[in-house]
């Protein structure tokens, strides 16, 4: 028994309700059906048609059996449509909503080399916070940091987390003295960043051969605009805490400085994409999906800006919501 050509022929004898009526779909004769049918009920051992004088409709068996089956020929036919077309080049529009960090250090400096292979794929590039935010809807995929809020209908990939520095400009550790343990931290101007969520992130944390420190830090800037801050701290008005992939330029020309090289900064937001299911069907997304994977797997064997052994937590702070990190800290430090 050919048990595809079974399943097809029972789905088409359900759907048209009748022997007949699949029969005529699938342009065989009405005892070509009827008999491949019954070889399935027999393989399975049970009965998935009720045959009456007016058709035939699934038994409670039948009806399990077809949703299984009705899924798997859908995506057969995608995948040999997708094998049908392997042949032409993927052409038209990909919307892309990334966060603008990942989109300016990350995808856009490497997207000439996929443009180089895929020259006829135009982007529709969307700077988005989340995946509620009105640019994201409708693009085909998403990368984002952080921790995105549940998108059921988005099959979602964690790729890892980000490490950060804490970082100043060289003449403010020459005026103000450069720190050698975090709790000094403390008697520093440190610029803060404010999240989406509008939580002011004034709570730093770090990690040292099982050693953990948690400093609540002030000062007297803080935005939801990373540019000012990064402004800010460059003109020598303060200590600011960045991720690493977005400050390399400034660090490596010496215009920036990291200190406490001997801690880990805790807290990176992790790098997420995102694409719906059908994506993966898409000529155009499924290989710059492929190519994004493949980057990040690149950066991150280079070990250049995510960490070997990414957590899956969130901080504490941004479970609980609270208007300042440093809120979700109870007892000592």
């Amino acid at each position: 028994m050919d048990k595809l050509r079974a399943i097809q022929y029972f789905v088409a004898a359900s759907d048209a309700g009748s022997f007949a009526g699949a029969a005529r779909r699938l342009e065989v004769s009405v005892p070509a059906v009827q008999k491949m049918i019954g070889a399935l009920e027999r393989a399975l051992g049970t009965k998935l048609l009720e045959r009456s004088a007016q058709g035939v409709r699934p038994t409670v068996g039948g009806h399990e059996y077809l949703d299984c089956c009705r899924p798997l020929l859908e995506e057969l036919a995608s995948t040999e449509e997708l094998l049908g077309r392997s042949s032409v080049r993927p052409s038209g529009t990909l919307a892309v909503a990334a966060h603008a960090q990942i989109a300016h250090n990350i995808v856009l400096p490497a997207l000439p080399a996929f443009r180089a292979r895929f020259p006829e794929i135009q982007f529709d590039f969307r700077i988005v916070h989340r995946t509620s935010d009105e640019d994201a809807q409708g693009a085909d995929v998403l990368m984002l940091h952080g921790w995105p809020e549940a998108a059921p209908d988005y099959v979602h990939r964690k790729l890892g987390m980000t490490r950060s520095l804490i970082v100043a400009s060289p003449e403010y550790w020459a005026a103000r003295g450069i720190p050698t343990d975090p709790s000094e931290l403390e008697g520093h101007e440190c610029l803060m960043m404010r999240n989406p969520a509008g939580i002011v992130i004034d709570l730093w944390e770090f990690a040292r051969a099982g050693e953990r420190r948690s400093v609540r830090v002030n000062g007297w800037l803080s935005s939801n605009s990373r540019e000012i801050v990064l402004d800010a701290v460059m003109q020598g008005q303060g200590v600011a805490r960045f991720v690493e992939m977005t400050t390399r330029p400034q660090v490596q020309s010496g215009r920036l400085v990291p200190v406490l090289p001997d801690w880990e900064v805790q807290g990176g937001p992790p790098i997420n994409l995102l694409y719906r299911a059908s994506a993966r069907r898409n000529p155009r997304a499924r290989p710059f999906i492929d190519f994004v994977l493949q980057l990040l797997q690149q950066r991150e064997a280079e070990g250049r800006f995510l960490e070997r052994h990414p957590s899956a937590e969130r901080p504490a702070w941004h479970r609980r919501g609270y208007g300042r990190a440093s809120a979700a800290v109870r007892g000592p430090r």
